[in-house]
Order: C-alpha cells, then sequence, then structure tokens
C-alpha cells in the first residue's frame, strides 16, 4: 500500500498522577508512586484528511538515566524535555511518512537532546511518543489496525543512513509475514522486595489481587517468569532459592534472568551464573532460563565481552540500547538479543527485527524480548501489545497490572469503556476492570481495531496539562 506524507499540526501533552497498590524495586530504585504522559497529536495527510491520535507513557524515573545525583523529578524532567524538543521539531518538518517524520529527523533529534545532557535512550523516550501518536492518528484516518498498516508498510519504512548496516533491506519481505493479534504469555516480573511467600508480608494489601508469588502463580497460572537479581551474589542465590521453592511446585515453566545494571562486569555476571549452576536448589530453575538481560552497567555494558557468559545462556541488551547501533555494537561483544519496549521508539523495535532476520539468515541466533516499563491499562498497554504481537513474539514481560490496580487514577467511566471495547483483555471485577490474565496468557484478538492498539482514548479532561520541563537544571 502507498505510504501518505502528512504533516502536524498541533500537539497537546499531558500526564496524569497514579499510586502503586504495593511497592516495587528495580536496581536503585524503590518505587511506590508515578505519572503517566499522554500526547495527542493533529496531522493532515497531503488529500487533506485531518484527524487526531494518541499514545502514552509512564514517565519512568531511574531507567532512562540512572545517576544518583539525580531525583526522581529530575528524571521526570528529563523526559519531559525530550517529548518538548520532539515536538517542536516535529511540528516544524513539514510533510513526510510517517518512518520519514522518525528517521529524517533522528540525529538532529540525539543532537538536540545531547546538547542539554539528555542521553540517547531520554532521546527515544520523546521521539516515541511523538511517533506512536501520528501513527495511531494516521491509522484512524484510513481506519486500519496497526498489524495490517504495517504488513503494508502503511508506514513507508525503507533503506535510510541511519540504519546503513542494514543496506537496502527488504521491507515488505520482513514486514509481510505480520499476522493479527491472538494470544501472548504474559511473563511476570518477580521485583526485589517482592513477597514470595506468607510469612514475607508483613502488612496485607488486601484489595482483591495475589500480593507474593505463591498467590500469583496460583491466581493467573503463569508458564513465563522474569527474575531480578540485584547484585549481591550470595544474596541474589538465596533469593533466587526461594522464588525456585515455589516455582518448581508448579507447572513446567520459562524464566528470564534479569541483572538490572547491577553486576561490574562479565565476569561477575559469570560467578553469578557459576554459583547458581552450584546450588542443588536451583537445578530446575536453571535450566529454566532462556536468556540473561543486560547483567552489566551501562557505563561498560557495551565495552566488555559477554562471551564467557554467553556460552553458558544467551546474553540481551536492554538499557544498553541508547543509539539506533547499540544492538550492532553488542553483536561484536557477544550479545545475542535486544528488548523491544513501545517507550524506546516502535520504528527502533522493527529495525533491530530486520536486524535479526538478517543476521539469522546469515546463520546467526539473535533474537528480540519483550520487556515492560510499567505499562498500564488502557492506552499504554495496548499499544505496547499491539507491536510485541506484530513482531511476533510469544511472551511479554508484564507487571503494571501486579503493582498498579487496574485503572487506578483514572475515572470509572474510562475504564469500563476500555473493558467494553476489549472484554478479552479486561475483566470486570469487584474492584473495578483489571488486565485478564488466564492461563498465564492475554487474549489479545481485540485490539485489531482501527488505531494503534485501541480505538477508545482516555479521559483528557480528567489529566493536568503536562508543565514545562524544568530541564536543563540551572
Amino acid at each position: 500500500m502507498d505510504a501518505p506524507r502528512f504533516t502536524i499540526l498541533a500537539v497537546e501533552r499531558r500526564e496524569w498522577p497514579f499510586l502503586l497498590r504495593m511497592p516495587f524495586r528495580f536496581g536503585v530504585i524503590t518505587v511506590r508512586d508515578g505519572r503517566q504522559a499522554v500526547v495527542r497529536v493533529r496531522i493532515r495527510t497531503e488529500d487533506g484528511r485531518e484527524g487526531w491520535g494518541v499514545s502514552a507513557e509512564t514517565l519512568a524515573a531511574k531507567w532512562f538515566d540512572k545517576n544518583q545525583a539525580l531525583s526522581d523529578a529530575d528524571n521526570m524532567d528529563q523526559l519531559r524535555r525530550a517529548l518538548e524538543i520532539a515536538c517542536e521539531a516535529g511540528l516544524a518538518h513539514g510533510a513526510d511518512t510517517a518512518w520519514g517524520h522518525f528517521a529524517n529527523r533522528y540525529a538532529a533529534h540525539v543532537a538536540a537532546c545531547a546538547a542539554e545532557a539528555l542521553n540517547p535512550l531520554i532521546a527515544a523516550y520523546g521521539q516515541s511518543l511523538l511517533d506512536r501518536a501520528c501513527f495511531d492518528a494516521l491509522l484512524k484516518l484510513v481506519e486500519l489496525p496497526f498489524h495490517t498498516a504495517m504488513r503494508g508498510n502503511l508506514g513507508g519504512m525503507a533503506a535510510h543512513d541511519i540504519i546503513a548496516d542494514l543496506g537496502d533491506f527488504d521491507a515488505a519481505g520482513m514486514l509481510g509475514p505480520i499476522g493479527a493479534p491472538s494470544r501472548i504469555h504474559a511473563r511476570h516480573t518477580v521485583g526485589l522486595v517482592d513477597p514470595i511467600t506468607a510469612a514475607d508480608v508483613t502488612e496485607r494489601v488486601d484489595d482483591g489481587l495475589p500480593e507474593t508469588l505463591e498467590e500469583v502463580a496460583r491466581h493467573y497460572g503463569h508458564r513465563w517468569w522474569k527474575l531480578k537479581v540485584g547484585g549481591n551474589l550470595a544474596a541474589d542465590i538465596d533469593r533466587l532459592c526461594q522464588i525456585a521453592a515455589v516455582l518448581d511446585a508448579g507447572e513446567a515453566y520459562q524464566a528470564s534472568l534479569d541483572g538490572n545494571e547491577q553486576y561490574g562486569d562479565g565476569e561477575s555476571a559469570l560467578a553469578l551464573w557459576h554459583a547458581m549452576m552450584a546450588e542443588p536448589r536451583l537445578a530446575r530453575l536453571c535450566a529454566s532460563i532462556a536468556y540473561i538481560e543486560q547483567p552489566v552497567a551501562r557505563a561498560r555494558a557495551l565495552d566488555t565481552s559477554m562471551g564467557a557468559l554467553a556460552k553458558a545462556r544467551p546474553v540481551i541488551i536492554d538499557e544498553s540500547d541508547g543509539d539506533l547501533s547499540a544492538f550492532v555494537t553488542a553483536k561484536g561483544l557477544g550479545y545475542a538479543g535486544v528488548s523491544t519496549k513501545a517507550c524506546k521508539g516502535f520504528w527502533r523495535s522493527f529495525l533491530n527485527h530486520a536486524r535479526c532476520r538478517a543476521w539469522n539468515d546469515a546463520g546467526g541466533q539473535y533474537f528480540m524480548s519483550a520487556e515492560d516499563l510499567t505499562t498500564l491499562a488502557g492506552l499504554c498497554v495496548q499499544q505496547d501489545l499491539a507491536l510485541v504481537s506484530a513482531l511476533g513474539l510469544r511472551h511479554v514481560e508484564r507487571n503494571g497490572h501486579h503493582f498498579i490496580a487496574g485503572f487506578q487514577g483514572r475515572p470509572k467511566a474510562e475504564a469500563v469503556r476500555f473493558m467494553e471495547a476489549h472484554p478479552g483483555l479486561y475483566a470486570d471485577t469487584p474492584h473495578g476492570p483489571r488486565l485478564a490474565i488466564r492461563e498465564g496468557a492475554l487474549d489479545i484478538t481485540s485490539i485489531a481495531v482501527a488505531g494503534f492498539g485501541a480505538a477508545e482514548e482516555p479521559d483528557f479532561a480528567a489529566m493536568e496539562p503536562m508543565k514545562p520541563a524544568a530541564w536543563p537544571k540551572r
């Protein structure tokens, strides 16, 4: 199909607060509350049609930039500023395809962010929200769901200088096999302070949702898990043994091991794996590990070899996926994969997908994993699911439903609208609509609607205008 060119006419930026039902610790931060950014964009195609599109993503602290000298508020302002820069440039860009709005501005956007001490991962966040909202608007104008539009390359993805390593790659061949969304396994995250058994709970939440790992396993029936480690070898082994005691009591399972950048180098990460293999109580858990995620801090991850660890299990980059060449660099160091996250940009995911395809055609074994950044119920989680499904992945990390109770922080009418539009994806409960995980999986057939994973939109009147970013710091 033809790739329409369009102009960005207007951008609205809003946000709203939410609370976690229980604390979640990953890496250097324990999260108890947060804010979500929502972007609304109006576009005009060259044939004169106009329409609005929307995107949403958490303003996450201490993931995009883990500098301890910066406060959580600083981190949120970094993300707001990257979004401001992206939107200002988008409004000035003129007519282009959806891919062109991303690719033709990529280098200038990263440079503009760098001039304000915003790293490439932060830059990607700002552009990702704008790109998603623009594509959502385009999909609604042409009345196509995401998977159909990508299968026909509605965005116009093609060879470009920003992906010179791919040469004149076959975009049609990569996108053509994309299928409709159906069912995908939810990979549950076990955070660093999550209670494992009832003995670990000091104060119950008692909101009708499971709290301990034991309860989660019984309630959702997961077959995939994501296990976080904290960088202290002895403490990590002890906690993994507690986790294994629960998981081993259930059905067959698989898992990923998330290093959270907590190990200093490849050798110390390998020492963890050797200690795991030497512990008899972890025999089944070790056999279940499909891959290891970002064990080494990003400052060293792309200048230290993963070859020895990779011989034991495939290793992927996540936080180190900063600029668009990161996966290429990682490949040369022994990494086998890279994460997809909607917050890093859906075009980035497809170009890394193209790399996996090209390298595997040449005899490699490279892959993408689908990770989470607390995708909240409604627009945010549905856009990420649409992306993951189109990439052909069969499981995705999901933790937003566990740490944020349903549509917490949103009007009840909004929650009901989303549930009625997607009855397989959400379930009605005494505490309101919540993501429905049955036998460890999500029914995502209903996201095949005109738009980027959702026809419904959040209630903009129940949000605050996004305040100007207090960045750079004075």
